[in-house]
């Protein structure tokens, strides 16, 4: 049976106010005209049909702008499986101030890993939720190898149904671990949770990351049944807070296609200060992902 085709994202829209110079959006997907790169079996859909990479790398410089960022972290779509070349070609055609996530299967080599750090990626992507070609057991053992060259782990789950069970081995492990879409919390939007209070103890205790993105895929535009739970993962430590767009919004499912102006609205909604939104969108990214900064 055909996959479905993925949804256009809309035309970006000015935010309410611009992000700062040397903005970093920390989460991103490019895709690229069905046939260009080779997709996955096991996709469950197709990407939107229209451009060819360079015309979704026009789209996105064009999102870019329009918000205000200037670097960007492409983070490889499982659409596309382990063969991550359009995320690594849409990282080069990029330049300078874009890093790159990709996936990895357990029991990758030295010489893969290797070529993560050739190509400017700056993670290996994990799917707690669904599943995928690397497990929880498979990133656990690469770890040092990954610590030893500069790469980091960034990881999706359900933080209330998960992260007591991870906990234990996030903070044992010898590389960073990033959690996607604040944690993505399933049964109830709140922070009370047992699983989400662990998440904000591990940010406090400088054990992981988090990335404010993807409130969409939770709630409602404008997104305020989130906003205590972005608030408690920036007050839990607001140096280990990241913000993405999660662009062009993939694999909607029940969720509504976001206008990523409203989500970065909504992040100014609930970030208490100018200090702490230069810390997230700038300061952040340039230390985890090693942009420079002036």
């Amino acid at each position: 049976m055909d996959k479905p085709d993925a949804l256009l994202p809309p035309p970006p829209q000015a935010p309410l106010k611009r992000a700062p110079d040397e903005a970093c959006d920390a989460h991103v997907h490019l895709v690229a005209e069905r046939g260009e790169y080779p997709l996955w079996d096991g996709r469950v859909e197709n990407p939107a049909p229209g451009p060819d990479l360079d015309g979704w790398l026009e789209m996105f410089r064009t999102q870019l702008e329009t918000l205000g960022f200037s670097r960007g972290v492409i983070v490889h779509s499982i659409l596309y499986g382990t063969d991550n070349g359009v995320t690594v070609e849409a990282v080069k055609r990029m330049g300078p101030g874009f890093k790159g996530v990709g996936l990895l299967a357990d029991g990758a080599s030295d010489r893969q890993m290797d070529d993560f750090v050739k190509w400017n990626m700056a993670a290996v992507r994990l799917n707690y939720v669904h599943g995928g070609v690397l497990s929880w057991e498979g990133a656990k053992a690469m770890a040092p190898a990954l610590a030893e060259r500069g790469l980091h782990l960034q990881m999706l789950c359900h933080a209330d149904q998960h992260m007591t069970e991870l906990m234990a081995d996030v903070r044992r492990l010898a590389v960073d671990v990033v959690f996607d879409h604040i944690g993505w919390p399933r049964d109830a939007l709140t922070p009370d949770s047992d699983g989400f209070r662990a998440l904000c103890t591990l940010l406090a205790e400088g054990r992981a990351w988090v990335k404010l993105s993807a409130l969409y895929r939770m709630c409602a535009a404008p997104y305020t049944e989130a906003d205590a739970l972005v608030a408690a993962l920036i007050a839990a430590n607001p140096e280990r807070c990241l913000w993405g767009s999660d662009w062009p919004h993939l694999m909607l499912a029940d969720a509504q296609m976001p206008q990523a102006a409203d989500l970065l609205n909504a992040f100014d909604r609930v970030v208490p200060d100018e200090q702490t939104r230069q810390r997230i969108l700038v300061d952040n990214p340039a230390r985890l992902f090693g942009f420079n900064t002036a």
